[in-house]
């Protein structure tokens, strides 16, 4: 299986573009577009979201990612191999959180270089072909990087809002199971207490919940949350125990 997880949107013709490559050079493989509006230009928030959403993808899985705003420049091209996954991206930070939540990692500088490179789409030219070839089995001509290369300094979790989706809702970089249920969570003058699920919540009250990736989430019963607290992917959170008073 092939998955995309890109900033690239579909307004534009690049995730097209992508997916007619993969489709040509891995016929029959299976193609998932799993994220296209990834934050822009932001490889750190999309890397706390990338591990949250591996479970359902096999062994084997091939991860096409890009958010990369230095293309062009001198950053490497990199595979990585993380417990049977395969992870083909910019040496960015894309891949860090991956890398230092996986049991069994491997990574490559890719060497190979196709005979056209733009100088603006390697997603399309370079990380795509290497995909493809990848998900059919085929080698990749590559260097082996020691296994702390991708590493960044970036914390655990991080308490931010890294993803807003279509309904408002603000995903986080703090997993759940870092957070006790009693803990409330502190976002610009706003005080979010735990819910279970959406039919529990009071309307109009903004809470915060586990969703189904394991992701702290903030969201509002049937409305946006965005919007009523006028969120933005980057805006800072902070926990509060139970007794801390407002």
């Amino acid at each position: 299986m092939l998955v995309l997880f890109t900033d690239f949107s579909l307004r534009d013709p690049y995730v097209g573009q992508m997916q007619a490559v993969l489709h040509r050079l891995a016929p029959g493989i299976p193609l998932v577009n799993l994220f296209s509006d990834l934050p822009d230009f932001n490889p750190r928030a999309a890397a706390y979201l990338l591990p949250a959403y591996l479970e359902e993808f096999p062994s084997g899985t091939v991860f096409v990612c890009v958010v990369d705003p230095g293309v062009g420049s001198q950053r490497l091209p990199i595979m990585l191999e993380a417990d049977g996954r395969w992870f083909v991206a910019p040496d960015n930070g894309l891949l860090s959180m991956v890398c230092k939540r996986a049991r069994e990692v491997q990574c490559w500088q890719i060497t190979w270089q196709p005979p056209q490179l733009s100088n603006s789409f390697h997603g399309r030219d370079l990380f795509a072909p290497v995909a493809a070839n990848l998900a059919m089995g085929r080698d990749v001509p590559a260097e082996v990087l020691p296994q702390d290369a991708l590493l960044t300094a970036w914390p655990e979790d991080l308490l931010e809002i890294i993803y807003i989706d279509h309904y408002g809702n603000a995903i986080t970089g703090l997993r759940a199971s870092q957070l006790a249920k009693t803990c409330r969570i502190r976002i610009g003058n706003s005080i979010c207490e735990y819910v279970r699920v959406f039919s529990e919540a009071k309307s109009g009250r903004p809470f915060w919940y586990e969703n189904a990736n394991g992701m702290v989430e903030i969201a509002t019963r049937e409305a946006s949350t965005a919007s009523l607290l006028k969120l933005r992917v980057g805006d800072p959170i902070s926990i509060l125990e139970h007794s801390s008073r407002d």
